[in-house]
């Protein structure tokens, strides 16, 4: 790891104005993901922004929002009891994230910025063209178990690593954002980018931006969903496949559903025509198998991923089986 500076910033505002000032910086709130990817030599900075010392750790609900202070740690989100009351799937997928040791200190922004667990990204030893344009992307023909099946192109297939962050986009969040230019909010759906060509960028924050809360819609919906994660082993790993399924229906009738999934895109997988398949119709095995076709009929799997054509299917037959009571 290479030498850098380090300053407390006293306020948001503060904190945006140093970053400003300073190139090459990057603010740090619990550092469970930025302080191994600096050990490891995939991320060099030359100043860290302490961010502990702002007041941006409240979890508040309002008669129409929960809002989500950035710097809330992912335990205490997970346990409040209004989130695990009336936004179960964000609770839940907290709750299958990472261990109990990192909920306890990471923040609440941090995980949504959180890196992508690619091997090749995090080996600074290997090609990769998200940590530097032009070099390549092994993982096309290389180990690929783990990467995305949607989403992906001729220059980056890593599957994006929050569950939050996917929890979060089938609540239609948004994220609040804090400026040189000032304050705006990025729906979560527009939050993530698609690697295209620039897979170095991976969201719409613009430079010395910080994330200062997430805004949750409280709704019928939030209240009646569900968070599936499949991984490899029971603690501290991630998704291979894992659905966020919001639902409300009038007797068997869908009259709205949200549905979003990791592990299989580049970004958070959110596709409307999924959900139009299942709106307005009555729930049931042959609804449900056909929404889980429109979902996989674009992707594009690798030889070591393949597997997750049928398991994601798989996967949403099993949440909205639960959720709607269909068997």
């Amino acid at each position: 790891m290479r030498a850098f500076g380090y300053t407390a910033a006293g306020s948001p505002a503060e904190a945006v104005r140093i970053a400003a000032a300073t190139p090459g910086s990057t603010f740090v709130a619990g550092g469970t993901d930025l302080l191994n990817l600096m050990r490891d030599g995939a991320e060099a900075h030359d100043h860290l922004i302490d961010l502990n010392a702002l007041d941006l750790d409240g979890v508040d609900l309002t008669p129409g929002t929960l809002r989500v202070g950035a710097l809330a740690r992912m335990r205490q989100v997970a346990e409040h009891p209004a989130v695990r009351r009336e936004f179960p799937v964000l609770s839940e997928a907290l709750l299958a994230s990472a261990s109990p040791q990192v909920r306890n200190m990471a923040a609440i922004g941090g995980n949504l910025l959180q890196r992508t667990r690619c091997g090749y990204f995090r080996d600074a030893g290997s090609a990769c063209n998200k940590r530097t344009p032009g070099s390549g992307c092994p993982a096309l023909t290389g180990h690929n178990r783990g990467h995305a099946i949607l989403g992906g192109s001729d220059h980056c297939i890593a599957a994006h690593a929050s569950d939050m962050a996917v929890a979060l986009t089938a609540l239609d969040a948004s994220v609040h954002l804090l400026g040189p230019g000032g304050e705006r909010d990025v729906p979560v759906g527009d939050f993530f980018l698609l690697p295209g060509s620039a897979p170095t960028r991976e969201t719409a924050m613009r430079p010395s931006e910080l994330i200062t809360r997430l805004d949750v819609p409280r709704t019928p919906l939030a209240a009646r969903s569900r968070y599936l994660k499949l991984r490899d082993r029971a603690t501290f790993e991630f998704a291979v496949v894992s659905v966020a399924a919001s639902l409300r229906t009038r007797g068997r009738a869908v009259e709205d559903v949200r549905l979003a999934f990791g592990g299989v895109g580049t970004r958070p997988w959110r596709d409307v025509r999924v959900e139009a398949v299942l709106r307005g119709r009555p729930l049931s095995a042959a609804s449900i198998t056909e929404a889980g076709r429109v979902l996989v009929r674009d992707a594009r799997p690798r030889e070591g991923n393949r597997f997750k054509v049928e398991l994601v299917q798989r996967a949403l037959e099993s949440v909205l089986g639960e959720l709607g009571g269909v068997r």
